[in-house]
C-alpha cells in the first residue's frame, strides 16, 4: 500500500543541498546589502566567515582558512595550480570529481610525474600504495559513488609531500584528522545547504610553506594568486577576497553557521549525517533488492548514499520520476556518470525523521514499477 506519511522536506538532492530546518530567507542579516565588500561591515562579514568555520571545525593553531571563487572546484583548481609541480603526485580517484582531478592534473597542468590510483565505481584505490614523498591528491568522500575514506591511518605523520583533499561533501559531516591533511577545500552548498558560487580553502602551515617557497613554472591566473612577492598574501584569509563575493551568500553562509552552532556544533552536524545513514543501512539490510554501491561497509558515505537496485535502469528513473511526481523526493537520481541507481542526500541540513519516511516511499514506488509495470 501507498504510504501515507511524506517526507516534511522531499529536498534531498546532492547539491545544491537542502537547507537548514527553519530557514527563511527573510531572516537574513542583510545589512552588507549594496555595501562594498572591501568596506568596513563587508570585511568584518568575511571575516568572520573565514574565523567562524576555523573555529567551529576545531582547526589546529596555524590553520589558515580563506573564501575563494568557483565553488569547491575553485579551491581545489587554486591549490593544484600554485602547489603541485615541485614533487611527483600521486592522484586517487574513484569516482565523477576525483577522475576530473586526475584530467586537470594530467591533461591540462601536463605533470609527467604522476602516478595514478584509479577504482571503480562502488570501491577504493589501493591507498596503501601511495608514496607520501609525493603530493596527494583525493576526495574523501566520492559525492558520486558513496564511497568515502574509511579514516586518516593510511597517512603518516611524518610525510614529505603535501595532502590535497577535496572534501566537499564531508566537512561538517564527517570526522577529519586535520593534521593529516594540508589542504582541504568545500563548498557552502554541501553539507550546510547554504548558496553556491563561493569555495573554503583550509591551508596547513605547511601548505604555507610551500607556498611561499616554491613557484610554479606556469603563469598564474589572477584568480588563483594566493602570494605576492615570494609571501602569502594573509588578507585573504581573513576575508579580503580575490574578486567580488555575493554579500547576499555570505549572509546566508553565516546563518548556515549560526544554526550549527545553535545545535550544538559540529559533532551534533555529524550525529544527524549518521542518524539519517543508519535510516538508509536499516531498510538496506531489511531488503534484498536494494544495495550499497559502495562495497565496504566501512567506506559507506554517510551524506551521499548511493544505492543499486535489482531493477532496469529504466525502470530507476520511472521510480525516481514517480517519487517526484507524489512530492516525497526531488532530485534522487544518480549521477549521470554513476552506475544507475538512486542517491539520498543525508547531510546535516536534512533531518533523519525525513529520511526515515521516505524508505518505504521507496519500496512502494520499486513495487509499483516493478510489479505492475
Amino acid at each position: 500500500m501507498q504510504p501515507q506519511a511524506k517526507p516534511q522536506n522531499p529536498n534531498f538532492s546532492s547539491g545544491p543541498c537542502s537547507k537548514r530546518p527553519g530557514y527563511d530567507v527573510a531572516n537574513l542579516d542583510i545589512s552588507t546589502l549594496g555595501r562594498s565588500h572591501r568596506s568596513s561591515i563587508g570585511k568584518v562579514a568575511l571575516g568572520l566567515a573565514c574565523s567562524k568555520t576555523a573555529e567551529l571545525l576545531g582547526l589546529p593553531e596555524g590553520y589558515r582558512v580563506g573564501v575563494v571563487p568557483g565553488s569547491d572546484t575553485g579551491a581545489v583548481e587554486m591549490a593544484m595550480w600554485s602547489l603541485l609541480g615541485q614533487r611527483p603526485v600521486d592522484v586517487c580517484g574513484w569516482e565523477s570529481f576525483g577522475l576530473g582531478w586526475v584530467t586537470d592534473i594530467t591533461k591540462q597542468l601536463k605533470l609527467e610525474n604522476t602516478r595514478i590510483f584509479k577504482a571503480d565505481y562502488g570501491e577504493l584505490p589501493a591507498l596503501n600504495e601511495v608514496d607520501f614523498n609525493h603530493d596527494i591528491v583525493f576526495t574523501w568522500n566520492g559525492t558520486t559513488s558513496g564511497v568515502k575514506v574509511k579514516n586518516g591511518d593510511w597517512i603518516p605523520d611524518d610525510r614529505e609531500g603535501l595532502t590535497i583533499c577535496d572534501a566537499t561533501s564531508a566537512v561538517f559531516a564527517m570526522e577529519m584528522p586535520w593534521e593529516k591533511l594540508d589542504v582541504v577545500t568545500f563548498s557552502w552548498q554541501k553539507v550546510l545547504g547554504s548558496e553556491g558560487a563561493h569555495g573554503m580553502l583550509i591551508l596547513s602551515p605547511r601548505a604555507v610553506e610551500r607556498l611561499e617557497s616554491y613557484t610554479p613554472a606556469w603563469p598564474m591566473p589572477k584568480l588563483f594568486r594566493m602570494t605576492k612577492g615570494g609571501k602569502l598574501i594573509e588578507g585573504i584569509f581573513k576575508g579580503e577576497t580575490i574578486n567580488t563575493p555575493s554579500m547576499l551568500a555570505v549572509a546566508d553562509y553565516l546563518d548556515a553557521l549560526g544554526w550549527i552552532e545553535s545545535i550544538g556544533g559540529t559533532s551534533a552536524a555529524i550525529e544527524r549525517c549518521n542518524a539519517s545513514y543508519q535510516a538508509v543501512a536499516e531498510f538496506v539490510a531489511a531488503n534484498d533488492w536494494i544495495h550499497f554501491l559502495a562495497k565496504d561497509p566501512e567506506t559507506h558515505s554517510t551524506t551521499s548514499v548511493c544505492l543499486t537496485l535489482d531493477a532496469e535502469p529504466d525502470q530507476v528513473k520511472a521510480m525516481v520520476k514517480l517519487l517526484d511526481s507524489e512530492g516525497v523526493a526531488y532530485d534522487i537520481g544518480a549521477y549521470r556518470d554513476a552506475p544507475p541507481g538512486i542517491r539520498i542526500w543525508c547531510g546535516a541540513t536534512v533531518e533523519p525523521t525525513d529520511v526515515a519516511l521516505l524508505m518505504p516511499w521507496i519500496e512502494w514506488a520499486y513495487k509499483k514499477v516493478t510489479q505492475e509495470g
